[in-house]
């Protein structure tokens, strides 16, 4: 990683929720962060505005992570961007976008699959490959040493109907990591997944944040007494990067507070 410019982060979906939490943990670290956003284009710019008043270094990016045939293409624009800093590399990839959605079994449509798929797999592995490989004769956008890390979800250990399809293609990338770890270990990068439980954020149409049963239900639950806020995940995600823990790859680290153990 660069030792003459601060280190630099991609983070997608960070115009909210837990992906504007933790563009906002890692800019209290120190860290200048590239995001992306796929619409409201107004909340990417409260979240630049916020890393400004942090003194810190933020550039938006929109990014739609269905159309995986634009990664070559936002690859170059994002070159462009580390431009401003001087800089050929990123040192650190927080694939974080996403979206839930209800897959009961015997009222699930092939769309909703297929987006689940796209979204949560697909355009995870596809942005990656496209950010930390590259053609022979090229070098990646990924710096060597640097850190990578998946979002996942405490759904892939405990079951809560009917999010089946989302949290399996949180488990396939949870498997993803453990490869990735291996085949980015030799340029010294490191691969993890994190894994939140209950959050008070938009996931699911934002339940959890809008109903009083189901928080009181989870914080029952919950070793800590109570349901994560969006900054307990953005700075779980920020200490696994910090200097330091590069030694740490291929986990799964759930952040849930101790949610049902």
């Amino acid at each position: 990683m660069s030792t003459t410019t601060p280190r630099i982060a991609l983070v997608t979906g960070g115009n909210r929720g837990l992906g504007r939490a933790t563009v906002e943990a890692l800019a209290h670290d120190g860290v200048d962060v590239v995001f992306t956003y796929n619409s409201h284009k107004e909340e990417a710019q409260g979240v630049v505005d916020a890393v400004t008043a942090l003194g810190r270094k933020a550039e938006a990016v929109q990014l739609d992570s269905t159309r995986t045939a634009s990664f070559a293409s936002f690859a170059g624009t994002l070159r462009a961007t580390l431009g401003l800093w001087d800089r050929q590399t990123f040192d650190v990839l927080v694939n974080n976008a996403g979206f839930a959605g209800s897959t009961a079994l015997g009222s699930t449509n092939e769309e909703t699959i297929d987006q689940l798929y796209t979204v949560h797999f697909k355009g995870v592995y596809l942005l990656t490959q496209a950010l930390a490989t590259a053609a022979e004769g090229s070098a990646p956008l990924l710096a060597d040493g640097g850190r990578v890390v998946n979002i996942s979800t405490g759904l892939a250990r405990f079951v809560d109907a009917p999010y089946a399809v989302y949290a399996s293609m949180k488990g396939a990338v949870e498997v993803l990591t453990r490869y990735w770890a291996v085949e980015l270990g030799e340029r010294g990068i490191s691969v993890n997944t994190l894994a939140p439980g209950p959050v008070a954020t938009d996931f699911a149409g934002g339940y959890l944040r809008a109903s009083q049963e189901v928080q009181e239900a989870s914080t029952g639950l919950t070793a800590l007494g109570r349901i994560a806020d969006t900054a307990d995940i953005g700075s779980a995600v920020a200490a696994i990067v910090r200097d330091g823990t590069g030694w740490i790859t291929g986990q799964r680290i759930e952040a849930s507070g101790g949610f049902r153990f």
